[in-house]
């Protein structure tokens, strides 16, 4: 039987840290750190193909971060879970910046959110993850998507945007910009099992001030409006939808003083919003400045990463409390960042 203070045995965690720069597995079973590698540069975000066993990690600049950073890469690393080894890298090229990863498993295509160059406003670059060719680039008309995810149906892609005061609506298919819907700036995001609602963290983050009216806005996707904001105490950077369809979001706190580029941080919170009514049903301490959440497919199991303190907690999503806290090697103030859970293909 499976215990419930942990994940199913021969499951993995991946977890990467912005300035290690490297990529560490552990045993979601026992939290045991299994291997590390050593991958380009500024790894910010992971997504795992189940079908061909693959991990994706999208390396954003060359150093620093957004907005200061000292070049933009277009490296996205292909590593094998089950050797767990790096077996190719793609390139974004011309694009560069690389943020947020999606995919879209019944197409076989695998989405990159990037930033504007000199004659592209951002965009999402289109792979397809059998031949890992690219495919295409759909604009979003802003300076820098961050977050991308998909509907259901694999017909409609959503970003948000950092600098932008909108979410880009863009259509698959057809592979155009559809419209905008309207926030004060945006960071995480994340979609409905239906696909009717985004949600989506505003406004976006400007470490060591104060959020003013921070929360999550919920949107129709069908109208593109804002049907409900759910307030919280904190400015809101990840936000993610269970596989039982519960929200949850994590808060930044921060201090009164400067400590560096990100501000002086507190640990933050994890909070949960129920399935369906989104009423809040508690809140949990996790590492300083969360930056990216994960969980396990059955949604027991939540994962937290913390950027500043550069630690993964593990919560116990079922009873609302912390189960562990895993360290992650970093060489600078950004550690811990991207997440996946990681399936072994006997569970």
């Amino acid at each position: 039987m499976t215990p419930t203070t942990a994940g199913s045995p021969g499951d993995l965690l991946a977890v990467v840290s912005q300035t290690g720069p490297t990529l560490t597995f552990f045993d979601a079973a026992t939290h045991e750190r299994l291997d590390v590698l050593h991958v380009p540069p500024q790894p910010h975000e992971l997504c795992f193909d189940p079908d061909h066993r693959l991990l994706y990690c999208a390396s954003t600049y060359t150093s620093g971060f957004y907005h200061a950073n000292e070049g933009r890469s277009h490296e996205i690393t292909v590593i094998d879970v089950d050797t767990r080894t790096i077996v190719d890298t793609l390139t974004t090229a011309p694009d560069h910046a690389p943020h947020g990863l999606a995919l879209d498993r019944d197409r076989g295509r695998l989405y990159v959110s990037v930033e504007a160059t000199e004659n592209e406003p951002g965009g999402v670059v289109l792979f397809d993850t059998r031949t890992r060719r690219r495919l295409g680039r759909i604009p979003t008309m802003a300076p820098g998507p961050h977050w991308f995810v998909i509907s259901p149906d694999g017909r409609r892609g959503y970003a948000s945007n950092k600098e932008a005061p909108f979410v880009s609506a863009v259509d698959l298919d057809r592979g155009v910009f559809t419209g905008r819907f309207d926030v004060p700036g945006s960071e995480g995001l994340d979609i409905s099992h239906d696909g009717r609602h985004l949600y989506v963290a505003t406004p976006k983050a400007d470490f060591g001030a104060p959020a003013e009216h921070p929360g999550i806005r919920v949107i129709d996707t069908t109208t593109g409006k804002t049907v409900r904001t759910l307030a919280t105490r904190e400015q809101v950077m990840p936000v993610h939808v269970t596989a039982t369809g519960a929200l949850l979001a994590g808060e930044l706190r921060t201090g009164t003083g400067e400590d560096g580029p990100l501000g002086s941080q507190l640990p933050g919170v994890l909070t949960v919003f129920a399935p369906e009514t989104l009423t809040p049903v508690g809140e949990i301490q996790v590492g300083h400045f969360p930056l990216t959440i994960t969980t396990s497919p059955d949604g027991r199991l939540g994962y937290v990463s913390g950027n500043v303190s550069s630690t993964v907690t593990v919560v116990d999503l079922e009873n609302l409390r912390p189960l562990a806290t895993l360290d992650v090697d970093r060489a600078d103030i950004s550690g811990a960042h991207g997440l996946a859970y990681i399936q072994s293909p006997g569970n």
